[in-house]
């Protein structure tokens, strides 16, 4: 079960926790992430509405995403909130923490390959990656992507040449895809042959930036679609406009017009090393 490497949480963060006990007043909950610790959710805290009977809203075993509200930690007293959490907040936490499940199988995979208990990986991996990115598995993409080198220093070279053909078999490499399309006209009797030449070569010409992927499709004339994929959302918007301008221009000497049409549409995805 993935654990942080602070001792207790802090106000305003999120946090899986399991149900452990439940009275008319609230409920106790296990913090899974900080070992040994428990949260005391108050009914009032439970649901937006009145609540009648806090059976109602959570049982016992069940695992849920809280807010933390209160950290006392000279009382040992944490106190959370359910009602605070929304939807995108659940979703966003949940995901956090498979990360962490996945980074945490991927630690133990190494440790068994040098020798090592968890524990011990745990203080000489776990934390030291955690306090530098964030999140272990954060680190795990940074080196999957831009080679085991960004974690020396942080971790023992032991480590490094343990994790490495287990990060480059197992970790994916996070991109972001959006799309837009243009309305491109060329009065010609080679107009067709002029617009398909300005595609590729933009096209061409954006992929040979190293994790740039462009490509363009015909969606009936005047449009035609272009779909980025990119290592993040700002490299993928840079990419667009370089290849708007481009397009823009050589339409526009070719006595032709073009038009950028963009969308709200983004989407996430992983793309797996090397694929």
């Amino acid at each position: 079960m993935p654990r942080k490497a602070k001792e207790y949480p802090e106000e305003g963060e999120f946090v899986v926790a399991t149900v452990k006990s439940i009275h008319p007043y609230g409920a106790f909950l296990k913090l899974d992430e900080y070992p040994g610790k428990e949260g005391f959710m108050h009914i009032s805290e439970v649901a937006s509405t009145w609540v009648k009977n806090i059976r109602d809203h959570v049982k016992e075993g069940q695992k849920i995403v809280a807010k933390v509200i209160r950290v006392d930690p000279s009382k040992g007293h944490i106190d959370l909130s359910l009602k605070r959490v929304n939807q995108q907040q659940r979703k966003a936490k949940l995901q956090e923490y498979k990360r962490a499940q996945k980074a945490e199988n991927l630690l133990k995979m190494a440790a068994e390959k040098i020798g090592k208990d968890f524990d011990t990986a745990w203080k000489e991996v776990w934390v030291p990656l955690e306090e530098e990115y964030g999140e272990v598995y954060a680190a795990f993409e940074d080196a999957a992507q831009n080679g085991m080198d960004v974690l020396k220093g942080i971790i023992s070279d032991e480590w490094v040449e343990a994790l490495k053909p287990i990060i480059e078999a197992y970790v994916e490499i996070p991109t972001v895809t959006i799309d837009a399309e243009f309305e491109i006209t060329v009065p010609k009797p080679d107009g067709i042959e002029i617009i398909r030449e300005a595609l590729i070569r933009a096209r061409d010409r954006a992929n040979e930036e190293k994790e740039i992927d462009v490509k363009f499709s015909y969606q009936g004339a005047p449009r035609y679609r272009i779909d980025i994929t990119a290592p993040d959302y700002y490299k993928a918007e840079e990419v667009l406009e370089n290849i708007a301008e481009e397009i823009l221009r050589v339409i526009k000497e070719a006595g032709g017009e073009a038009t950028l049409i963009r969308k709200e549409k983004r989407i996430k995805k992983v793309k797996k090393r090397g694929s």
